[in-house]
């Protein structure tokens, strides 16, 4: 079943250097109790696409020039400011990147966390309370009535992540929208979150949205996988296509670049030149600059994505037409 459906969403910051065109029409389905990652380096649009239809969007500079965005058949972007507030922090919740600046530092945990409950369900201070300390206990932390009456400066990073994700489910939403939820954790911790959100997602068959720049942390989570640059999505597919067969080059760049785990002393990958500007129109493809294998035509004609097989999109022209077989033989090694 589609849970939420985006046609042809276009955000754009209105600013004194110019208009940036941080997500120009992309589309795609979320299904119920499915995992789907969205893949790209920073100012890709990952984030903007989702702060865009929960409403996050300052304004201005920030405006949302088209698309549908269409949730049990409502279109959140049509919906007044009253009705969104409805469904965000209820049936659409967000781990945001950064637990230390997203909880505030002036409120209590338990006033934070009940704080969705008294909102959305209207339930008792007491059993909201009782609620948060059952929320805490299921993400790992203890002593619920103790670390309620603490500050977010009280908790470790890894904790403060854990409180984020309890903040995010304890309403049970139907949507949960992680945006990069383990950058500012070490790796053991980082395994900790991941396993957490998983294990949580199969107990209450919440559909996920997973943001990330990191190939090998989404290789364990999502179900599929869209790969975005410039605002746009270049790629998408089942997760292990996009890992064994990618079908753009940018998606190949960003495999090669994984640091691989071999005695050989290989120099680490780095995708050449810098992601685009958004501020100037963009002739061609987008990636065509930085690509090992451009062709004349690329800086010519601007891709469209489209079906290659079973699932599986690509907006690479030379991909499409024929004329560029992607060297596999590095992807799936570790």
């Amino acid at each position: 079943m589609t849970l939420l459906q985006i046609q042809d969403l276009k955000t754009a910051f209105h600013t004194r250097e110019g208009i940036v065109r941080a997500v120009n029409g992309i589309s795609f389905d979320l299904h119920q109790g499915e995992t789907l990652g969205i893949v790209g380096e920073s100012g890709s649009g990952k984030s903007i696409t989702c702060y865009s239809f929960l409403g996050l969007i300052k304004s201005p500079p920030g405006r949302i020039e088209g698309g549908l965005v269409l949730f049990e058949g409502m279109d959140l972007l049509r919906c007044t400011p009253k009705e969104l507030r409805k469904i965000r922090g209820n049936q659409i919740a967000m781990i945001f990147q950064d637990p230390m600046t997203a909880l505030n530092p002036y409120l209590s945990i338990g006033v934070q966390l009940t704080e969705p409950l008294l909102t959305h369900k209207h339930i008792s201070r007491c059993n909201a309370r009782q609620k948060a300390i059952a929320s805490l206990r299921e993400v790992g932390i203890q002593d619920g009535d103790k670390r309620l009456k603490q500050y977010p400066h009280q908790f470790s990073g890894g904790m403060q992540q854990r409180v984020m994700i309890a903040m995010a489910l304890i309403t049970e939403p139907k949507i949960l929208i992680a945006d990069e939820p383990t950058t500012a954790l070490d790796v053991t911790i980082q395994a900790q979150i991941l396993d957490l959100i998983k294990n949580l997602q199969k107990r209450r068959n919440t559909s996920v949205i997973f943001m990330t720049h990191n190939l090998g942390v989404i290789a364990g989570m999502a179900d599929r996988v869209l790969v975005m640059y410039a605002g746009k999505i270049v790629e998408s597919g089942e997760t292990e296509a996009i890992y064994y067969t990618p079908a753009h080059p940018y998606t190949q760049a960003l495999l090669d670049a994984i640091p691989r785990c071999s005695s050989s002393k290989e120099a680490l990958y780095v995708i050449p030149g810098h992601p685009p500007d958004n501020t100037r129109p963009i002739v061609g493809c987008a990636f065509a600059p930085r690509c090992r294998y451009v062709a004349k035509k690329c800086y010519q004609f601007e891709p469209e994505i489209q079906l290659l097989d079973s699932g599986h999109f690509s907006a690479c022209l030379r991909v499409q037409d024929g004329t560029l077989q992607l060297d596999h033989s590095r992807q799936g090694k570790s």
